[in-house]
C-alpha cells in the first residue's frame, strides 16, 4: 500500500511562489509515476503535471506551463511542484498521484492519492 502525503500549500499573494511536496511511503518509489492534480471550488479535478517514474519525462499542462515545474526526489520519496508566477485562477486543493503507469497519471486515474493541500492565492 502506498501513502502519500502532501505539504507546501498556503496563502499566497498573486505573482508569489510556492512549492508543493509530497512524500510517499510503503512501496519503492522510484518504479512510480507520479502526478499533480488540483480541484478548484465548483470545477472537476483537472491535471496539472506528472513524472515518469525515472524523472526523464516530465508533462505539464498550459494552463501552468512556464510558471510551473515538477521534479523528483527518489533518495527521499518525494516529488516537488514548484509553482512560481501564481494568479488568483491556481487556487485549488493540490492532488498529489501515483501509479506504476505514466499514462494511467496523466488520465486521472492513478491507483494512489493524497489528502491534498490547500492553495490559496490573493490579488
Amino acid at each position: 500500500q502506498v501513502q502519500l502525503v502532501e505539504s507546501g500549500g498556503g496563502l499566497v499573494q498573486a505573482g508569489g511562489s510556492l512549492r508543493l511536496s509530497c512524500a510517499a511511503s510503503g512501496r519503492p518509489f522510484s518504479r512510480y509515476a507520479m502526478g499533480w492534480f488540483r480541484r478548484a471550488p465548483g470545477k472537476e479535478r483537472e491535471f496539472v503535471a506528472a513524472i515518469s517514474s525515472g524523472g526523464w519525462n516530465t508533462y505539464l499542462a498550459d494552463s501552468v506551463k512556464g510558471r510551473f515545474t515538477i521534479s523528483r526526489d527518489n533518495a527521499k520519496n518525494t516529488v516537488y511542484l514548484q509553482m512560481n508566477s501564481l494568479k488568483p485562477e491556481d487556487t485549488a486543493v493540490y492532488y498529489c498521484a501515483v501509479d506504476q503507469q505514466t499514462g494511467t497519471v496523466l488520465r486521472g486515474e492513478a491507483d494512489y492519492w493524497g489528502q491534498g493541500t490547500q492553495v490559496t492565492v490573493f490579488s
